[in-house]
């Protein structure tokens, strides 16, 4: 048996590029357990006291349960609207317009920072809406091309002959739809949950014209504490975040393993 010899240059182009993608998540752990007033790495002793310091100022308290609470909301909103349209795209294709398509993906198209001064000038000024709904307006915008791509991409490959058999033999087409369709798309349901959830939790473009007086997300959270303090918050914040993405694709991976997301 041939065993095939790496070259040293294909090892250390390798070693560079993983240490180009870890090294950036050292560094911001690095700094979270520093035990100095400021930010540094290498850490200067190791403290747990910034991460405890998060839950101790009350704005971070209140826009981590505000991101939460947008993050589900416009994910949940975007889901409603976003599995019936990347079912009417992929069932009905032919007789639908081709450019109906590129209608969901315009919010990508768009510049974010653009996005977020249309719904800013259209949505909380000229309509007068609160700042917690136009929030949740602007975060639903901005995930649904991300579920009507995913969705569409695991309705590519259903057999909808299936759908028609089981309404051809008495099935009512809502119960079909519930019953055969949804159960063979759950893959990219929960896949396009996840995404949609993470990019709201982490959005800063949008909710940075959105966000006011008493409601804030904690990005923009984490920017107003920067520009008064240099500790060792701000890395601790980030630590957490990335530790609450590690812990979704954990238990996705628990539950139903990541290869089944790629099915």
């Amino acid at each position: 048996m041939m065993t095939t010899k790496l070259h040293p240059a294909l090892i250390a182009f390798t070693a560079l590029v993983f240490v180009f993608l870890i090294g950036p998540l050292i560094i911001v752990v690095g700094a979270a357990l520093s035990d100095t007033t400021y930010l540094t790495f290498p850490p200067q002793g190791l403290s747990l006291r910034w991460f405890e310091n998060i839950f101790a100022i009350s704005a971070f308290r209140r826009t981590i349960i505000t991101s939460l609470q947008i993050a589900f909301l416009s994910t949940f909103i975007a889901l409603l609207i976003g599995i019936p349209a990347a079912y009417a795209l992929n069932r009905y294709r032919v007789q639908l317009p081709g450019w109906l398509s590129t209608l969901f993906v315009l919010p990508i198209l768009v510049p974010e920072l653009v996005l977020g001064f249309s719904l800013l000038k259209n949505v909380a000024v000229q309509f007068n809406a609160p700042i917690y709904l136009s929030l949740v307006v602007g975060h639903s915008l901005l995930v649904l091309p991300y579920v009507v791509r995913v969705i569409s991409a695991s309705l590519a490959s259903f057999d909808f002959s299936i759908e028609e058999a089981a309404i051809s033999l008495g099935s009512p087409p809502l119960k079909t739809f519930f019953t055969i369709l949804l159960p063979n798309v759950r893959s990219g349901v929960i896949a396009a949950f996840i995404l949609s959830f993470i990019t709201s939790i982490n959005d800063v473009s949008i909710s940075i014209f959105l966000t006011g007086p008493g409601i804030s997300t904690l990005p923009i959270q984490i920017l107003a504490h920067m520009e008064q303090f240099f500790d060792p918050t701000v890395a601790s914040v980030s630590v957490l975040l990335m530790a609450l993405t590690v812990a979704v694709m954990a238990i996705v991976e628990r539950t139903l393993g990541l290869t089944f997301l790629a099915k």
